[in-house]
């Protein structure tokens, strides 16, 4: 048994505590300081988490912020990150200030993203390091989890198959048999950046084939439309497949693994339902990205867009349109808030 502590009592944190808790591990969960009134409510309401719907186990131990010191100086084998990728500044602070000597227990991450510094991509996993190291924290172990498994799924224990990522294939093995339950099936991979560009870039990919319906054709009814999108998705998810693994190559990671649990298999189930999809289907529509935000998702955080306007100036600057027709076309359509026009033309 080794204790876990997670950061971050959102709907992904919270639920990664349930294979967590079937491992027989001393399973934590901190919230942030942000989280004290969530925290409250949460435990008034017997646990039920309310992202989840379902009620976490008493033998979770959930705790507020005012115990994350206590808590993490204690004899933590693994940290797990649930923060969003906006808290991991905040994240890279907390443990410098309390690992000042050094020795950071094991590290994976949940959160996923890519950032722009000093003009070239930045994986989250890579700032994450970066800013301990700023802090003159050296030698940290970061590991990451990739592919499709929504929080709901894992929370009521579903069948779920993802890929633990390492630069070190025996720490990623490692965590991986940790971690493996009947229902959560882990894997492991040394491909850390194919991973974490994979699972950063699905969401604009996702957006992409969420338009399908939109653009399937401009010349029939809906009712036809609604029987016979399923042919423009499949060629948008083929092309999508395409440019990932150009994209995944060109930030030095394995074009394999596009294929694999964290590329096509996340693919799939961000762009069945969810934000980035459903921003996806409203530009598909016709509707530029401000007005469907503002008109439909004013209040959610559409990963996809977020990054598509984070990572444009350098993707136009890296590639051309007929590279990456797909990707382009999505990226400029929400930067430049135009209407989506694809060149099917350029599609491999």
């Amino acid at each position: 048994m080794s204790k876990i502590v997670i950061i971050g009592a959102g709907a992904m944190g919270s639920a990664f505590a349930f294979p967590c808790l079937d491992n027989s591990h001393d399973i934590n969960i901190v919230g942030t300081h942000l989280e004290n009134n969530f925290i409250d409510e949460l435990k008034k309401n017997n646990n039920l988490h309310p992202g989840l719907k379902v009620e976490i186990p008493q033998e979770v131990k959930i705790f507020k912020f005012e115990k994350f010191n206590e808590l993490l100086k204690s004899n933590v084998e693994l940290i797990v990150l649930g923060v969003s990728s906006k808290g991991i500044e905040w994240v890279a602070d907390q443990l410098s200030r309390i690992y000042h000597d050094g020795k950071v227990p094991k590290l994976l991450m949940l959160t996923k993203g890519l950032s722009i510094h000093n003009n070239e991509y930045e994986l989250l996993v890579d700032k994450l390091e970066r800013l301990l190291i700023e802090r003159k924290i050296k030698n940290v172990d970061i590991s990451a989890v990739g592919g499709p498994c929504l929080a709901t799924g894992l929370a009521n224990r579903v069948h779920s198959n993802v890929v633990i990522a390492n630069k070190n294939i025996q720490t990623a093995n490692k965590i991986a048999d940790m971690l493996n339950t009947s229902y959560y099936h882990t894997s492991y991979s040394d491909d850390l950046n194919g991973v974490e560009v994979s699972a950063a870039i699905k969401n604009i990919f996702s957006m992409a084939v969420g338009a399908a319906k939109g653009l399937c054709s401009k010349n029939i009814s809906n009712e036809i439309r609604e029987k016979n999108y399923l042919n423009t998705a499949s060629a948008l998810i083929k092309q999508s497949i395409f440019e990932m693994e150009i994209f995944v190559e060109h930030l030095k990671g394995k074009k394999e693994t596009v294929k694999g649990l964290a590329g096509l298999g996340d693919l799939y189930v961000s762009s069945g339902g969810g934000r980035n999809a459903k921003m996806g289907a409203y530009i598909g529509e016709g509707l530029t990205f401000s007005e469907a935000k503002k008109t439909k998702m004013e209040k959610v955080t559409v990963e996809g867009a977020d990054l598509a306007k984070e990572i444009a100036e350098k993707v136009n600057e890296d590639f051309d349109q007929k590279e990456l027709p797909l990707m382009l076309g999505m990226i400029n359509a929400i930067v430049n808030d135009k209407k989506l026009e694809l060149d099917w033309d350029a599609f491999r």
